[in-house]
């Protein structure tokens, strides 16, 4: 599998960062591409899905386990009704066309966010998707939907919560690695590279738990002209960076050295979700 970065001689020496188990990405610039170009707005989100395709293809080639979209959030609502209608029929276009090259390609589709505050319509096709998909192991392909971080934070604890007052789980049993469970992703590695396109410096409420430790690169492409190329050049300077995770740099290095490879999470469902018919 030829991954991007990835060279014998500094996998052997431990000189440089593993390869990334786990790539999320705020697909930004839409709009914008497509006023440059004197187009309705939705014809620039058009032009992100298809290179949304062309980066999930990539991912699978180079044998990324997860990579995860920031498709739409919960304030994206505000925009004009018209725009976040044709949106949810762009996404649904976007399952019927490509469910059949998720299953074939081994891809586990999944959806996190407030589910069930999407279109029905969009509901039942995402939720057919993901229950056709769910065999899969060859990478998850993890999809923000109605997401908001702030809200899955509160989500996770009202869900500890009720879990504590129905005498399942005891307050001091409460840790990050616990906390974490109640997730929308659990059981999913912490992203370890975030890629934001359109110029942007901020997470825009983003996996805002999940991403303590992950690196960040930025580029002013716009979303729909982001090729398999920039990414292998985020990947690329991902892994010239020094991870420390509060250690010093000769500790860090010397754990690379002896050999310390994070393990992918079961592909379970996340805890919190578990029982609950709008949790994909």
């Amino acid at each position: 599998m030829n991954q991007p970065g990835r060279g014998a001689q500094d996998q052997k020496e431990g000189a440089r960062e593993p390869f990334p188990l786990h790539i999320a990405i705020i697909m930004d610039g839409n709009g914008r591409w497509a006023q440059q170009r004197g187009l309705p707005r939705i014809e620039g989100h058009r032009a992100g899905v298809a290179a949304a395709r062309e980066i999930v293809r990539a991912c699978r080639e180079w044998g990324v386990p997860v990579l995860s979209l920031y498709t739409f959030s919960i304030e994206n609502w505000k925009r004009p009704k018209s725009e976040t209608l044709a949106l949810m029929k762009l996404f649904e276009e976007f399952i019927h066309r490509e469910l059949q090259e998720l299953i074939s390609n081994g891809i586990q589709l999944r959806a996190i966010g407030r589910i069930e505050g999407l279109p029905r319509s969009t509901q039942q096709r995402l939720k057919e998707a993901v229950e056709r998909t769910q065999a899969n192991r060859g990478m998850i392909l993890n999809l923000a939907l109605n997401y908001g971080g702030r809200s899955e934070i509160v989500d996770a604890v009202k869900s500890i919560l009720a879990e504590v007052k129905q005498g399942r789980m005891r307050e001091e049993e409460l840790d990050e690695e616990s906390f974490a469970r109640f997730l929308y992703t659990a059981n999913l590695p912490d992203p370890d590279l975030l890629v934001r396109t359109g110029g942007e410096m901020r997470v825009s409420n983003f996996l805002l738990y999940q991403l303590a430790y992950a690196e960040f690169w930025s580029t002013p492409t716009f979303w729909p002209d982001f090729r398999p190329g920039d990414l292998k050049e985020a990947i690329s300077a991902y892994r010239k960076r020094e991870r420390r995770f509060g250690m010093t740099g000769e500790q860090r290095r010397g754990a690379r050295l002896r050999g310390s490879p994070m393990k992918m999470a079961p592909l379970l469902p996340p805890r919190a979700a578990q029982g609950r018919e709008d949790a994909y």
